[in-house]
């Protein structure tokens, strides 16, 4: 396993991170999530990541514990807030009444005493930028949180971010976390330039596509027991799906196959083309998962199978 800067700071992360978000304390038991982490760990990886609302707060108690098992210095690990966890008028957002409750009620279900990154789930309009800051920073401070990150931040909010924390010399974000693969690019454009002025890393959710840059769903078959045989997870799955897409993922299948590498490490190494990202996050169901996509940390694409991956993408 490789290692990379988290943005504009000394900690190392793994260039292959665990992700939580539809697998553990929902899909999966607690036997096999735990299998699955100790599985990562194993191989190296060093970056797990959570959020407060995933399956409703359980997927958090799950890894903690799991982690148990590890030294607190030997990983990084993330938990998030934003989205609503309650019917109350301040139960969302990321106002600091939110984020300081959130962030204890997190080290709570983690039994943990601090959080390695914490993440804005989403911008907050309603709350002043300046309170999300500062609230973030006394947390820091505090030694409750290590570092700050957001996820699905535009140039513009990343940018005002930076301005401010510089204005009131508050410690910076060092991490977005947005939805990057071969079929959502939008990242390119502008964030990962503005990112990359400011020292903020990536972290791509989402690598996969859902699963489609696996080859699970050529052919239009939909394996039982996948997310997008799942009526309440496969709606971005079916979105994506169709015949131009089908035949981009057989031409990179294709490729993968000649580089005796499978699609998911290609997709994934695709992406760690990149240097302005940290990390690819991907979730797991099984640990064979996790173990075949690690690999794709060693993976480098030379620049003529780069070049015919464009091709194919411009289909």
């Amino acid at each position: 396993m490789n290692y990379r800067s988290l943005g504009n700071s000394g900690l190392k992360v793994s260039e292959i991170s665990l992700g939580s978000w539809l697998t553990f304390g929902n899909t999966i038991s607690e036997r096999e999530a735990a299998a699955i982490i100790h599985k990562a760990f194993d191989l190296g990886i060093n970056f797990f990541d959570c959020a407060n609302v995933y399956a409703g707060g359980e997927a958090e108690a799950v890894m903690g514990r799991a982690l148990k098992a590890f030294p607190r210095e030997s990983y990084v690990i993330t938990t998030k807030a934003f989205w609503p966890v309650g019917e109350g008028a301040n139960d969302k957002g990321l106002s600091r009444k939110h984020i300081m409750e959130q962030v204890h009620t997190s080290l709570k279900r983690m039994n943990l005493d601090y959080v390695d990154v914490f993440y804005c789930h989403r911008y907050d309009p309603d709350t002043p930028l300046e309170e999300t800051l500062r609230a973030i920073d006394d947390l820091i401070r505090q030694g409750k949180i290590l570092y700050a990150g957001v996820s699905e931040w535009t140039a513009a909010q990343l940018q005002e971010a930076v301005s401010i924390a510089d204005r009131y010399l508050l410690n910076r974000i060092v991490v977005n976390q947005p939805q990057y693969n071969m079929f959502h690019r939008d990242v390119e454009e502008e964030i990962i330039p503005a990112s990359e002025k400011n020292g903020i890393s990536q972290v791509a959710w989402s690598p996969l596509a859902q699963g489609v840059l696996t080859g699970k769903y050529q052919d239009g078959k939909i394996p039982k027991g996948s997310r997008g045989a799942n009526e309440e997870l496969n709606s971005w799955v079916k979105k994506i799906m169709d015949d131009i897409v089908t035949r981009k993922v057989e031409m990179l299948d294709k490729t993968a196959r000649e580089l005796d590498i499978t699609l998911a490490q290609l997709a994934l190494a695709w992406i760690l083309r990149q240097p302005n990202v940290a990390s690819t996050l991907v979730g797991a169901s099984h640990p064979e998962q996790i173990e075949e996509n690690a690999k794709a940390s060693d993976v480098i694409l030379p620049f003529e199978i780069l070049e015919r991956i464009e091709e194919i993408l411009a289909v």
